[in-house]
């Protein structure tokens, strides 16, 4: 049974009463909700008034009455040849996306996501922390110096082929042809598409680089 069985739509719930058994239909989206709520009333039933389960879940019903007034696209999520259903919800006032999750209609996903799917939203804002202009240091110096990328790219361009030229191997202890370079490796990212795997692939391989790897592996 996969995820989207396990949880379609629409649910029903069995819940255990004081004169027997009820049955009570729920969305999806509800369902999250109401498992916010009851991890939040088990805090409040304790002795410890301990609110912060209820702001929470006050700011997950805001969230929802948003998403529910908001404008839906649905999309096909660009990291991998799966092609999962995404739902992005757009605030129709800002234009801004405000919820992104899987299509729970989609027949390949059935609403569930990857990891790296689930963290699709963090990339519609940039981090604070993110690096925006070229940082350069030269050797033995302290301080950082910004550069543009008609300076970063020629250098980063002459130290590969002149690290590769060292390296580079053309026939093996036995005197084969192998033509490879083993001073030099690649560290696939999880957050590029088909399309940039392909590129990166293509040049790794014209390099002659043999050290290929994946960080979704590691």
């Amino acid at each position: 049974m996969t995820f989207g069985q396990c949880m379609p739509r629409l649910t029903y719930i069995k819940i255990d009463t004081d004169i027997g058994e009820a049955f009570m239909q729920i969305s999806r989206r509800g369902f999250l909700t109401l498992s916010g709520a009851v991890g939040g009333g088990v805090v409040l039933s304790s002795l410890g008034l301990n609110l912060n389960p209820t702001k929470a879940y006050a700011d997950e019903l805001d969230k929802m009455n948003r998403v529910k007034i908001a404008k839906q696209t649905i999309t096909t999520c660009c990291y991998c040849s799966v092609g999962c259903g995404l739902v992005c919800s757009t605030d129709k006032a800002t234009g801004k996306i405000i919820n992104i999750e899987g299509d729970a209609d989609h027949p390949i996903n059935e609403g569930s996501l990857c990891a790296k799917g689930a963290g699709f939203f963090d990339l519609t804002e940039a981090n604070k922390h993110r690096l925006t202009k070229v940082l350069y240091r030269k050797p033995y110096a302290t301080e950082w110096e910004e550069k543009d990328w008609d300076f970063a790219i020629p250098r980063i361009a002459r130290l590969i082929k002149n690290t590769r030229d060292k390296g580079f191997i053309t026939k093996n202890e036995k005197g084969e042809l192998v033509n490879r370079c083993e001073t030099i490796g690649h560290y696939g990212s999880s957050n590029v598409d088909n399309e940039e795997c392909w590129l990166m692939s293509v040049r790794s391989r014209a390099l002659g680089l043999v050290y290929i790897d994946h960080q979704a592996r590691v």
